[in-house]
């Protein structure tokens, strides 16, 4: 579910959305790292003016720990 949302709102945000790719890899239990590919064109509007955007992403994916008690760790890498 929250993998969707931010494939979805990275599309949104990126000028070649049809390059995004969005996977979760389960670390533990308790911790997972969603990683965010993206054409290298949109690696800027993706991280935003001082990290914004990320940050952004990184605040509504720790309100998700809250529901389903998992950590994330967000990592933006270029196709």
């Amino acid at each position: 579910m929250i993998t969707k949302f931010i494939e979805n709102y990275a599309r949104l945000i990126v000028s070649v959305p049809e390059d995004v790719t969005v996977t979760k890899e389960l670390i533990d239990e308790n911790f997972a790292e969603i990683i965010i590919s993206v054409n290298s064109v949109d690696i800027g509007k993706l991280i935003g003016k001082n990290g914004n955007m990320i940050n952004a992403l990184k605040t509504m994916a720790n309100g998700c720990k809250a529901k389903d008690g998992v950590s994330y760790k967000i990592q933006v890498i270029v196709k």
